[in-house]
């Protein structure tokens, strides 16, 4: 199934019945729906450009980590009500294993195109091929061979082609896979490159995928209440949400998760904002995080009637720490240090904002730490050889020598 432009559908679909139109960060048009193409918007323009031939339209930007997160709910609904194995790796496509019967249910109810086969590559074509809503179903042998003679150069990045492979494609007169399906294998790994000529090569053989992942759950942790009256103060509002968090905080189990999602009910519908988590904040951060997102929401004018909190894009963090951890802590650091003294350096910073790099750090003996000279310690250039003190000394020293006849 596909629903790409993700961030197209997901606008269209908070603001049904409405044309509307996704923008870049500098306010021009990225995507457009149908029915704002249909008025005279069209990509690149600009914001005011396209209201002025659509004044109906409602234009938005949607920041990658709203998207994402929307998508991440998709995939969780779609793993609980249709199929144990759905991948979107993706947003915008994803794969699910289920019946004809459960595709046209999915596909009416999403009104989104789908394709069937038994491959991912040939069901993501079948249904780039499809209308909304509508079933694409490509049967195993002269069916599939016949359909995938059918596909414009257009759908070829699904085999792997990319952009520049295409334009080029259609500057020698290539109109589809069914021209590129009439050269040897050696000319399209020539002309397509090693890597991309064979993979094309592997998919003309048959060779494809055919196997989906398992669905792993609780990639998205929610925490949701309902209030008894209507949440209008920003401080009441902070106690909700730190009454939200722990929950959520115990859920997580350890692990870091990349998005925090907000969504409030209002009279007026549904408002939601979604904030970056970086790194592992603490129960205190990640209240700073959901009240900024809630902020973003504009809905405690209107009164918030239901909050809920979500934690998307769970993982494991990985930690790595130093090779030796002091000098007191592990006996192995002593170890080396009384066979090899001069094994073990450390680095002494000076200026970290420093442009030139001898005077932005420098090696120190481990130990001692005085200047380690190195191949690798920066020449200091900057510095003079002696102070004014020692210069002075060394002068004189060298005027008493040649009276008393020392050769230096």
């Amino acid at each position: 199934m596909t629903l790409s432009p993700w961030p197209l559908v997901l606008l269209g679909r908070q603001h049904p019945g409405v044309p509307v139109a996704v923008l870049n960060e500098s306010r021009r048009v990225l995507y457009a729906s149908p029915e704002a193409r249909e008025a005279g918007v069209q990509t690149g323009m600009r914001e005011i450009a396209a209201l002025s031939r659509c004044p109906e339209l409602h234009a938005e930007m949607i920041t990658a980590p709203a998207a994402i997160a929307a998508w991440a709910e998709v995939l969780e609904t779609l793993y609980a009500r249709y199929s144990d194995r759905v991948e979107g790796r993706v947003p915008g496509t994803v794969f699910l294993k289920i019946s004809a019967s459960a595709a046209r249910e999915l596909g009416a109810a999403l009104h989104a195109p789908v394709g069937l086969a038994e491959s991912l590559e040939v069901a993501q074509l079948a249904a780039l091929r499809a209308r909304p809503g509508e079933v694409r179903d490509v049967d195993s042998g002269s069916a599939e061979k016949a359909f995938l003679a059918l596909t414009p150069a257009a759908h070829l990045e699904v085999i792997g082609l990319t952009p520049a492979h295409i334009e080029r494609l259609a500057f020698l007169g290539v109109r589809g896979l069914a021209d590129l399906m009439k050269w040897s294998a050696a000319q399209r790994e020539a002309f397509l490159g090693v890597d991309v000529g064979r993979r094309v090569n592997r998919f003309l053989r048959g060779e494809r995928t055919k196997v989906i992942q398992k669905y792993v759950p609780g990639r998205v942790i929610e925490a949701r209440m309902d209030l008894d009256a209507p949440l209008h103060e920003p401080a009441e509002a902070e106690v909700v949400l730190g009454e939200l968090l722990p929950p959520i905080l115990a859920e997580l189990r350890g692990r870091a998760a990349a998005y925090l999602t907000v969504h409030a009910q209002t009279l007026g519908g549904q408002l939601s904002a979604t904030r970056k988590v970086k790194g592992s904040p603490g129960p205190a951060g990640l209240l700073r995080i959901a009240s900024l997102a809630l902020s973003d929401t504009d809905a405690l004018p209107l009164g918030v009637e239901t909050l809920v909190i979500q934690l998307s894009g769970l993982q494991q963090p990985g930690r790595m720490v130093g090779l030796w951890a002091s000098l007191a802590e592990l006996e192995v650091t002593k170890d080396v240090l009384d066979r090899f003294p001069e094994a073990l350096v450390k680095v002494q910073w000076l200026d970290p904002y420093a442009y030139a790099t001898d005077a932005c750090y420098q090696w120190v003996d481990w130990l001692t730490g005085t200047v380690r000279c190195t191949p690798m310690t920066p020449r200091q250039s900057w510095k003079p050889a002696f102070t004014r003190t020692q210069a002075h000394q060394k002068a004189v020293e060298r005027t008493l020598a040649f009276f008393e006849g020392a050769q230096l």
